[in-house]
């Protein structure tokens, strides 16, 4: 667009910063006068509980950038520049997005990309309500480095595989994609809100109270919110991001970046940290070799996503969807028992108990929890899906869905079906010494290590400790895992 606009809005979603922007930079580029805008939408928060980490997080961010966007505007000396900041809404979003455009006049909303269905969906209605009242929605790649077309094969077909993606993406990478956005030359074009705008508290207050947002408090956040939230975590990861190749898989130790909920809400740039990644990896950098695979594993499944819409809900190898899983009382069981951390096996149950009392849960226990419920509980995949989809603070669709397909052996890239962890041999391997266990199984915490990562076989154990036995057999699990993924593979073959 080179014509200038007289004014504009930008819609933040999950990129909760005011640096590095990509909507906010082409806003204020091409407009004259730009408010910002955050929508708590009730098509979303609508279906989740009245407790939920994820709203606490949002609304301590937003408040950081609402300063932060006023503080902005006084040093380029706005008029009025106390008055600036974040418009705060809340309602369904196809709604209010056009009304707030109507009673602005702007000609145009700035948005970054969300590829996720739902959000398509919505960005489409939002369009076609703001041409009725006379604007445009502009919308840019901003979370990821690569999106939709940019990475195909040589065919022009998206990747399936993951390690052709990764050289093909690393193949394409050069400085151009990871500067960042400049905000500060075009900060004079923030305007002040009018008075009658947005959802303010009887004390004056632009962001929202929990309670104003039918929310209730919960316990503080482990994860530290805002753009100041994710820098600290930053400053702290790149004094030991060189030996992360070597930390990252032991729960018991500080090895990951902890940013996960950074990026998803966009408090950080994934620019900012794919560069520190690739400038460290390219100086030789081991630790960040590695890290910067699991950014790169990032943008897959976004790309994945964008391509295979049809994995929210199906596997992505559709014969898949075949698979026979436990159902009834049985399964029901066996699933409260797993999301309850009650399964009788500790690094399992810990890792879940991680999850429902913190909202996070250690990359390599995603792996060894679902793999445990699909293949040795027998459960639908979905079900796990579905349940850290409500719990983890850093929940993105499209890592979620990628993570759960690769356990279940239904997704692009996955691990084969008859590769099936187990959980004994893995909390021996990850967590030897029982750190992490006895932090979240403190009943457990005075057995001797040799005897932690099974304790029914240990004698007496069960008596005198109040820790159930194991809910399956492993050896027996695997065996029925097996057959019911040969089925499918036979009738595969057959075809």
């Amino acid at each position: 667009m080179s014509q200038q606009l007289n004014s504009a809005l930008v819609w933040f979603r999950r990129d909760l910063r005011h640096t590095d922007h990509a909507a906010l930079h082409y806003a204020l580029k091409q407009a004259r006068r730009v408010w910002c805008v955050f929508v708590f939408d009730t098509d979303i928060l609508g279906p989740l509980p009245r407790v939920d980490r994820r709203v606490v997080f949002i609304r301590d961010s937003l408040i950081e950038l609402d300063t932060a966007l006023r503080e902005l505007a006084l040093e380029h000396q706005v008029a009025r520049a106390d008055q600036c900041g974040l418009i705060v809404l809340h309602g369904p979003a196809v709604k209010e997005i056009p009304s707030l455009a109507k009673q602005l006049g702007v000609q145009a909303v700035f948005a970054n990309h969300d590829d996720e269905p739902a959000s398509l969906a919505r960005d489409a209605q939002v369009r076609g309500r703001l041409s009725d009242v006379g604007a445009a929605l502009f919308t840019s790649k901003d979370h990821v480095i690569f999106e939709r077309h940019e990475v195909l094969t040589g065919n022009g077909t998206p990747y399936g595989v993951f390690t052709p993606y990764k050289a093909a993406w690393l193949k394409r990478m050069e400085d151009f994609y990871v500067k960042p956005y400049p905000i500060a030359p075009y900060a004079g074009h923030l305007a002040p809100i009018p008075a009658d705008i947005g959802l303010i508290e009887p004390d004056g207050a632009r962001i929202p109270r929990l309670g104003t947002l039918g929310f209730e408090p919960c316990e503080t956040l482990k994860v530290p919110a805002g753009m100041s939230g994710a820098h600290a975590l930053l400053e702290d990861f790149l004094e030991r991001i060189d030996h992360y190749d070597d930390t990252r898989d032991f729960p018991g130790v500080k090895g990951p970046s902890y940013l996960s909920t950074h990026l998803r809400f966009g408090t950080v740039s994934i620019r900012e940290l794919v560069k520190l990644a690739w400038d460290r990896s390219r100086a030789g950098s081991k630790g960040a070799q590695t890290w910067l695979s699991e950014l790169i594993w990032r943008d897959f499944y976004h790309q994945v996503l964008h391509h295979h819409p049809h994995v929210v809900g199906h596997s992505y190898k559709r014969e898949y969807d075949a698979l026979k899983w436990l159902h009834g009382s049985k399964a029901e069981a066996r699933f409260a028992a797993w999301c309850g951390g009650r399964t009788g096996y500790p690094l399992v149950d810990a890792a879940m108990r991680q999850l429902k009392q913190t909202g996070y849960m250690h990359n390599r226990l995603r792996m060894v929890t679902a793999s445990f419920l699909i293949k040795d509980l027998g459960i639908d995949w979905r079900w796990g899906e579905k349940y850290f989809a409500e719990k983890l603070l850093d929940f993105d669709l499209a890592a979620n869905n990628g993570g759960w397909q690769w356990a279940a052996s239904t997704g692009c890239d996955a691990q084969p079906y008859f590769r099936i962890f187990n959980p004994i041999t893995q909390s021996e391997k990850f967590d030897g010494a029982g750190k992490f266990i006895r932090r979240y199984v403190p009943e457990l915490a005075a057995l001797p290590d040799r005897a932690l990562h099974a304790p029914w076989l240990l004698r007496g154990a069960a008596e005198s400790i109040d820790y159930p036995p194991p809910i399956v057999q492993h050896d027996e699990a695997r065996a029925e895992t097996l057959e019911r993924y040969a089925v499918v593979a036979r009738q595969r073959k057959s075809i």
